[in-house]
Parts: structure tokens; C-alpha cells; sequence
């Protein structure tokens, strides 16, 4: 039986929690590959509860510290709207200053593995994450409006750089496909501790809304779909609604019933959480929200001959091998494009421009 853990906790007394995780929830670090990876959705202020809170980054930073990892890497691949502001995001939401210098931008370097090919063939995953031998994830709690809630599983979608995220949700085309789509990116590396922050939470028509729901706990599990099915009972939802918790829970991924969940704590359902629309028609129906992906992946990188410098360095780093060096300037094979925009993110000169 999977257990899920619910703790009391502010901002300022976080760390408590965090020791707590490790006790119940051991992790063997010493000498280990270990990444962890908050929830940075866009830019933002950390008091707009759109990302993971840097306080609760800080004190898993310090905690792994202490247990004698070979390395630490914080990162994340921001959503739709940051691509190529990996830095930035991490830097406005005060995300990188938690990171205890311990931040990578992990969109930079990324393995192309064999995916589902009801959507895609293969897809390029970060290669922190790949590499890792120990993953963390530090999701927010909050609402969705196409999968309903986000939590430990959907947080496993920031593990694609670029705008494979947009073709993905694109090829997907209707939400019970999306909620599929979110399983098997999960299954691709599936983290092996989730920290959820519950201090301040996200109602509404998340997963940026401005409705924040002070809630006061850390979540925290080995396993996901438990995690998530706990998550979905505070929010006043019905675990077996929720399509992608079915789809783990069939791949062997978890169970969701909570008679077979052991809670450590007190779980206590929310009063009147507000939701978004069961079934995540609100987003997938809505034209200006297609428009936007379309234009998305219909993004080209292109090298600005007027600041490359033929470095080449776009065409060792492309995971999917689509740049090649003519004439000084790198040309891009769309057929091959995966659209991860890895090279526009690695240029030390800043000449790949996305048109």
C-alpha cells in the first residue's frame, strides 16, 4: 500500500516537512545523480502561487545537501509561453536564488527517446533527467483546466524542452486524448519523490489563475498516482473522473482508490474548491487556445546571419540531428525538427531567432 504524506506547514516553517518526507519517504543519495524539478509554469511572482515557492525548493536544496549527493541540478522546462526564458523564469519567480546555485538550464541538452507513436515516434526529453539517478518533483497544487488538477503527474510534462509541448497538446486533440498524452510522458522517467506545495494552493480556472486558496500543508509520496488521487479528494473531486489517474492506475503505474492508500496525516477535504469544467472542453474547444499552439509549432529556428558566428555548436547539440553548417550559417531540415528549440537556447551569441 502506497503512502501519502500530509504535514502542517508554512513558508517559514517548511523545512520541518521536508525532514519529515525523507523519513518516511528514504532516499539513498550519497554519491548519486540527483535532480530536482519544481513546477515553473511561466515567469511570474512567487506571491502569484503560479510555481513551486522558492521556499520550498530552498529547504529540498538544503535537505539532499546533507545527504551527500554527487551532484544536484534544479531546472525545469517552462510552459508555452517561456520558451527560450528558462533563466528569466527561474530568476523572476526567485526560483533560482532557492536553487542554491545548484540551477541548470536543462533545456539545453536533451535525448531523443521512442515515444507512443499514437502521438509521436520519439520525443526529446532533457538529458538531466534521463541521466538521473535519483529525480524529485516538486509540483504545485492547483487546479487545470484541461486535465482538471495538476499535480505529481502532469508536473512530469516540463521533462520536453521547446515546443513539443504545443505539437503534443496539438496532436492530442481532445482531452480524454491529452490525458493519455500526460501518462506516457510520465512513464518516460518516472520521478522517484513528489513534494507537493499545498501551502498556498490554486483554485479556479488554474494553472494560472489568480484564485489562491491558503491550504497550509506539504504533500509528499514515492508514488504519483496516489499523490494525485489524494489531491483530487481534497479538491472535493472524484478520483475515478479523472482519466489520466484510470490510465496510470492501468499501467501499473499506482492505485487511486483511497482504500488503498495509507494517509499520514489528517486528510481533510477543502470546502467549496472551486473547479474548471470536468472535462477540459474550455481549453481544447477554445479557438484563440488552438490559434495559440498553431502558432507555436509553426515556429521555425532560423540563424540570424548578422550574429552567428559559425560556431557549430547549435549542430553538435542538436539532440534530433536536423542542423547542418552551409555556408557558414546553420540551415534547419524541418522534416527533422523536433522542435525542442534546443539551439536557440544553447547559441552563445544569441543568433537563433524562432520565426
Amino acid at each position: 500500500m502506497h503512502q501519502v504524506m500530509i504535514h502542517p506547514a508554512s513558508y517559514e516553517t517548511v523545512r520541518g516537512a521536508i525532514d519529515h518526507t525523507f523519513d518516511l519517504f528514504p532516499q539513498d543519495l550519497r554519491d548519486k545523480k540527483v535532480v530536482i524539478k519544481p513546477n515553473v509554469l511561466r515567469g511570474s511572482e512567487a506571491a502569484e502561487g503560479i510555481v513551486t515557492h522558492p521556499a520550498v525548493l530552498a529547504a529540498v536544496v538544503d535537505k539532499v545537501q546533507t545527504m551527500g549527493p554527487a551532484s544536484i541540478v534544479v531546472g525545469d522546462n517552462p510552459g508555452l509561453f517561456s520558451y527560450g526564458a528558462n533563466e528569466a523564469a527561474f530568476e523572476q519567480t526567485g526560483l533560482m536564488a532557492a536553487a542554491r546555485g545548484t540551477y541548470r538550464n536543462i533545456g539545453l541538452d536533451a535525448v531523443a527517446l521512442p515515444f507512443n507513436p499514437d502521438f509521436m515516434e520519439t520525443v526529446n526529453v532533457s538529458r538531466a533527467i534521463v541521466e538521473a539517478d535519483i529525480v524529485i518533483s516538486l509540483p504545485k497544487f492547483k487546479t487545470h483546466g484541461l486535465t482538471v488538477m495538476t499535480g505529481a503527474i502532469k508536473n512530469s510534462y516540463g521533462i520536453l524542452p521547446g515546443a513539443q509541448k504545443a505539437r503534443l497538446h496539438k496532436i492530442a486533440g481532445n482531452p480524454s486524448r491529452f490525458h493519455d498524452l500526460v501518462v506516457e510522458v510520465f512513464r518516460l522517467r518516472v520521478p522517484d519523490l513528489f513534494i507537493v506545495d499545498a501551502v498556498v494552493g490554486m483554485e479556479g480556472n488554474g494553472p494560472a489563475s489568480p484564485d489562491l486558496r491558503e491550504i497550509g500543508l506539504i504533500l509528499a509520496s514515492d508514488n504519483a498516482v496516489a499523490m494525485d488521487a489524494v489531491i483530487a479528494t481534497m479538491m472535493g473531486l472524484d478520483p475515478e473522473r479523472l482519466r489520466f489517474l484510470q490510465r496510470a492506475a492501468e499501467a501499473g503505474l499506482g492505485a487511486w482508490r483511497m482504500d488503498e492508500i495509507g494517509i499520514v496525516g489528517n486528510l481533510v477535504p477543502l470546502e467549496n474548491f472551486k473547479l474548471p469544467p470536468l472535462g477540459g472542453e474550455a481549453i481544447l474547444d477554445n479557438a484563440a487556445v488552438q490559434a495559440m499552439l498553431e502558432s507555436k509549432i509553426r515556429l521555425t529556428p532560423q540563424a540570424a546571419p548578422d550574429g552567428c558566428t559559425a560556431c557549430g555548436t547549435c549542430v553538435e547539440q542538436c539532440p534530433a540531428q536536423a542542423l547542418s553548417m552551409v555556408d557558414d550559417l546553420p540551415q534547419v531540415d524541418m522534416a527533422k525538427c523536433v522542435i525542442c528549440f534546443c539551439c536557440q537556447e544553447i547559441c552563445p551569441e544569441k543568433a537563433m531567432v524562432l520565426q
